[in-house]
């Protein structure tokens, strides 16, 4: 199953490119919500559009992936991770988030060789879903 994500702002640039140290420290929670709170952030993996989530108040958030159906959670932070849970259906996702020169970088929790997902877009327009019953 493909991990589930969250992000915001930047310019393409590979990721792979940039070392640990280039990062900074992870976001805490505090820094995160400031970071995301009302907006609505499509993230990119390898260049390409990964998915699309919408940050409300109150730590909710709906995510999709480019072309699925929306997905509500909430998330929190445990440790120097940020953790999403939309439910029984989906196994728990916890992230890193940094704030770099490139935009917001997550990179998800034990995978130390995986592509990180970078903020490619933001808006403070709400996410459009599919599916039936969204929204209700």
């Amino acid at each position: 199953m493909r991990p589930i994500p969250a992000l915001a702002l930047a310019l393409l640039l590979p990721v792979t490119a940039l070392a640990q140290d280039d990062l900074g420290p992870p976001l805490t929670a505090e820094e995160f919500d400031a970071r995301t709170v009302g907006r609505t952030i499509t993230y990119s993996a390898f260049g390409k559009p990964y998915g699309v989530e919408q940050y409300k108040p109150g730590h909710k958030v709906i995510w999709a992936f480019t072309e699925d159906e929306c997905k509500e959670g909430d998330w929190y932070q445990s440790g120097q991770y940020i953790c999403f849970d939309y439910g029984e259906e989906v196994p728990l996702q916890c992230w890193t988030f940094y704030d770099s020169a490139q935009g917001l970088v997550a990179k998800f929790r034990g995978d130390s060789t995986g592509e990180p997902l970078v903020s490619l877009s933001e808006s403070h327009e709400p996410l459009s879903c599919q599916g039936p019953d969204v929204g209700v």
